[in-house]
């Protein structure tokens, strides 16, 4: 065998005629010469399945992110210009992993064209296909990649001193300015449209929460009066590039955490691994009783530099499924985005460079009179790069490698201000799966599906079936088959799911919560928790002069009419002491549960085993500071907190979890009972997964409660002698 420069497991991803995406797990060789992949480590002069021999013509493209089966990978296709059918597509879980290969790929493509190119001359440049802007739908397809090899054929025919080219997806689309990019003289008096773009000056405008702000110098009279200079924010964060860029590109329930303009956001179209349309609404806070809220329509492209460096850009477009919102304004970018790039450590810390510009129009009226209410927004927006900075800082255990962010959608749409609550449309994005739900457990189900390419269709046939049979039981478990018509149970708590409604309760969204990842066993990494497993159905708010246990037999009651429905219930009763007796009673329910899934056993199984298992996750939205920091949202194992009695009915399981029987516990009730009307308090009831085959967590399910008022309790009509 010839010299090795790099070997290691990967996977082989690609799509079968009918359409769907398949992945493999393979043994990928690098020779000089050679690109190869073997089902197993190669011994004793095992034949590949299949290579491709390397030389000046390869090209290594970047496709940037798939997702197979709520699994996303980072894809790389290496193929020869000269033999356009003939390509290698590799994919990782890592994307550091992933760009290993890629630099040791294109060394040696470079080595072969140093040895073709006279004088050693060597120019290097990157392609930028653009597949937006003229109407073609970019896909990962192999025609269109085999496409790509032909353009660059043609174009290297006119050149043929031009080396190695690294085609990035489809590139930026032709409407977003890189304004990351520094051309060359040359370049630029080759093409007037970026003459005025070239080498900008920026003057500070000031210094704030540790940025320096920037402010363009460039003047433009194409623009309109309302839209603002370009503006940027340079400054630290004590993180690795990866990191940095995983945060930005999210779009879940932690952005929150660090970008205060954020309030919305969601997925309108994918359009190729590193493109995508997004909608955003701003969290604005300049006058906001005066000035409608704004949303933004706009393409998002990112890539990654060879220097390690991520850039990912904004422009605004439009879009067929994201057309103006009543009750909204819709703002314009005309250019921004994110410049991520690598320092030097200090004192052994990782350090970045973040630099986030914006120049946006924000339309309106009055916009373009009030300087102040622009560049006030404009600044709130910038602040992000501080909040990414803080964000980093006070997060401990960050020590396990950065997976491929995944881009998602906030799951719920935000609530309204008052002026349009009424025109809130209806329609909600699917969220995508985080690509922390990945683990080695979904690794180690790619290295069982260790079939090779050229075994009988057949054989490849069955274990699809089998692997598609997987997924509908998974799929099955998480969530059922047909909707559950709610409008038959009732509690005498009543349900409202507006804002700022007082004594009611509604279903809290799953994202606000974290729990274990499929991959908590190896990093501790935590995930969304998303969709429940149960509906919530109903919720009774009782008093009595004692304690009230086994309320699920009460006739009546949500768990008896989906009882008499053939449908399971799941009855959580937390038990407040005092000398008024409250309970505050949650029906979950659910067509039928899984044989064999985790809440299976945690409903069936012994009481030792459902106290160690028995999961709660608070968390106070609204209320003082005091109860917040009490209250806390760390999880909590109730069976090992507080005494639970469990009672297994035909159709039902009831918890009677009672708080007074600790003394930590009836100390913190003590602080909230007093100030209840003034709280807004979620809830998330799970059963803890400990192995690798009971993870991701889901939640049973979530609930919240808003400013409950003591006076609106009921006596319950509880029969000692109905079991």
């Amino acid at each position: 065998m010839s010299k090795v420069i790099y070997e290691g497991w990967m996977v082989r991803y690609g799509r079968r005629k009918i359409g769907r995406s398949f992945i493999h797990r393979r043994y990928f060789v690098l020779e000089p010469r050679l690109l190869a992949y073997y089902k197993k480590k190669p011994q004793d002069n095992r034949l590949p399945i299949k290579t491709l021999l390397i030389d000046g013509n390869c090209r290594v493209e970047d496709r940037g992110l798939k997702v197979h089966h709520g699994h996303t990978l980072y894809v790389l296709s290496v193929y020869n210009k000269k033999d356009k059918y003939n390509r290698i597509t590799m994919a990782a879980f890592n994307i550091q992993e992933v760009f290993i290969w890629k630099e040791k790929i294109e060394f040696v493509i470079d080595q072969h064209q140093e040895s073709q190119v006279p004088n050693g001359n060597k120019y290097v440049s990157f392609e930028y296909k653009s597949g937006m802007d003229n109407g073609r739908t970019a896909s990962s397809s192999d025609c269109e990649s085999q496409l790509s090899a032909q353009e660059d054929e043609d174009e290297n025919e006119n050149h043929p001193n031009l080396l190695r080219r690294t085609t990035m997806g489809n590139g930026p689309p032709a409407s977003v300015f890189d304004w990351t990019q520094e051309f060359d003289s040359e370049l630029t008096n080759q093409n007037p449209n970026n003459q005025v773009f070239s080498r900008k000056h920026w003057r500070l405008l000031q210094c704030q929460n540790g940025l320096r702000i920037f402010e363009e110098l460039v003047e433009v009279d194409y623009l309109p009066r309302s839209c603002s200079r370009a503006m940027k924010a340079v400054g630290v964060v004590e993180a690795s590039c990866e990191e940095i860029f995983e945060l930005i590109m999210s779009m879940d329930a932690t952005r929150f955490e660090w970008d205060c303009s954020f309030q919305y956001g969601s997925v309108v179209e994918e359009v190729d691994g590193h493109t995508a349309i997004l909608h955003h609404i701003l969290q604005l806070d300049w006058f906001p009783t005066f000035v409608w809220p704004r949303d933004l329509c706009y393409v998002r492209y990112w890539r990654r530099n060879d220097d390690g460096s991520y850039v990912v850009l904004f422009r605004s477009r439009e879009h067929g499924n994201c057309g103006p919102r009543p009750g909204y304004v819709r703002a314009h970018i005309e250019s921004g985005g994110f410049n991520i790039s690598p320092l030097k450590p200090r004192n052994g810390k990782l350090r970045t460079q973040v630099q986030h510009l914006m120049q946006i129009d924000l339309k309106g009226w009055g916009v373009g009179y009030v300087s102040s209410f622009q560049q006030h927004c404009l600044l709130q927006m910038l602040n992000s790069v501080a909040g990414l900075r803080e964000w980093f800082s006070q997060t401990d255990e960050r020590g396990a490698p950065p997976r491929i962010p995944a881009m998602a959608n906030m799951a719920s749409a935000p609530a309204l201000s008052k002026k349009n609550v009424m025109l809130q449309e209806s329609s909600v994005h699917p969220t995508p799966p985080s690509f922390n739900q990945i683990n080695a457990a979904s690794q180690n189900s790619v290295r069982r599906d260790g079939y090779s390419d050229q075994i009988a269709e057949e054989e490849q046939e069955a274990c699809q079936t089998k692997h598609e049979n997987n997924v509908k039981r998974t799929a099955s478990e998480e969530e059922p088959v047909d909707q559950i018509d709610l409008s038959c149970f009732s509690g005498n708590l009543h349900h409202d799911d507006r804002d700022n409604t007082r004594d009611c309760w509604r279903i809290s969204d799953g994202n606000n919560f974290r729990v274990r990842s499929k991959h908590f066993c190896f990093d501790k990494s935590k995930v969304p928790a998303g969709k429940h497993l149960l509906d919530l159905v109903a919720v009774d708010w009782f008093k009595d002069t004692k304690r009230m246990d086994h309320v699920a037999k009460r006739q009546g009651c949500a768990a008896q009419v989906a009882s008499e429905k053939g449908l399971f219930s799941v009855v959580f009763n937390l038990q407040v002491p005092g000398s008024t007796h409250y309970s505050m009673v949650f029906y979950f329910v659910t067509k039928e549960l899984v044989p064999g899934s985790l809440l299976q056993r945690f409903v069936d199984g012994d009481d030792e085993f459902r106290n160690s298992r028995l999961k709660l996750i608070p968390s106070v939205p609204k209320g003082s500071w005091i109860v917040r920091q009490s209250v806390g949202s760390t999880p909590c194992l109730l069976g090992k907190a507080v005494d639970c009695n469990y009672i297994r009915g035909p159709k039902y399981l009831e918890v009677d979890v009672d708080i007074g029987s600790s003394t930590v516990a009836n100390g913190v009730l003590g602080l909230v009972i007093g100030v209840i009307t003034t709280l807004v308090v979620d809830m998330a009831f799970l059963v803890q997964a400990n192995t690798t085959e009971e993870l991701p967590e889901r939640l049973i399910g979530a609930v919240r409660v808003s400013h409950i008022e003591l006076s609106s309790a009921i006596v319950p009509k509880l029969d000692p002698d109905t079991s």
